[in-house]
């Protein structure tokens, strides 16, 4: 049997990988990248010349029996998406299933993920949390804020940053104005920033100055 590995990868600053995530990326058969384009630069970066194939939302439900039959013929495979921990948000997840399902050993080495030091920079209450990722679209996501208007947990949500604005007015409308909300965006970036402020107050200033790269939202839930 080989091993499969999911292996965190930097959500913007090269230098936040780990020796052991290089010597993993280096010694391992295959690597399974998000973007090949995308993780062949941090693959350059640090001289590591292992084959990479494409495995994205959009093939990896096609690809899952053929990987997991290489990792029963002894291969071993690395998972990485275009930042952070594979499986948040990312690919991961269906691999890991059918391996665990088929007695292929799995290992997830600790690193980088966005929402933790969004969540922490903060302020709010972070001793218990729930992650919730991207809010559904169209009618799913009214349902969903509804029940997360009753949710006591501080929340962490992820978005692009042509949605934030949308989002906002949503946390307004359903959680209240006046609810506690920490936006971080282009985290371990050269114009990394947070504000923070009532759901209000955040939303008039993206409202005010539209925002570029990689967003986390942390709000304050229901007291």
């Amino acid at each position: 049997m080989g091993k499969l590995y999911l292996v965190p990868t930097p959500i913007g600053n090269l230098r936040d990988i780990t020796l052991r995530a290089i010597d993993v990326l280096k010694e391992v058969d295959l690597i399974l990248a998000e973007d090949t384009r995308t993780s062949g630069k941090l693959l350059k970066h640090y001289e590591i010349s292992t084959p990479m194939q494409s495995h994205h939302m959009h093939n990896e439900h096609k690809t899952v029996n053929g990987l997991v039959d290489k990792l029963k013929s002894g291969m071993s495979i690395a998972v990485i998406s275009d930042a952070g921990t594979p499986a948040i948000s990312d690919p991961g997840f269906l691999l890991v299933r059918a391996c665990v399902e088929n007695n292929i050993e799995v290992e997830c080495l600790p690193g980088a993920t966005a929402f933790v030091p969004a969540l922490v920079n903060s302020g709010l209450p972070n001793d218990k949390f729930v992650f919730e990722g991207f809010l559904p679209v169209k009618k799913r996501r009214q349902t969903r804020l509804n029940v997360l208007a009753e949710e006591t947990r501080t929340m962490v949500f992820y978005e692009s940053p042509h949605k934030l604005v949308k989002t906002l007015g949503h946390f307004c409308e359903y959680f209240g104005e006046v609810r506690l909300v920490s936006v971080s965006r282009e985290l371990t970036k050269l114009y990394e920033e947070t504000v923070r402020g009532t759901a209000k107050e955040v939303f008039e200033h993206y409202t005010n100055k539209p925002p570029k790269g990689e967003i986390v939202i942390v709000v304050e839930g229901k007291k």
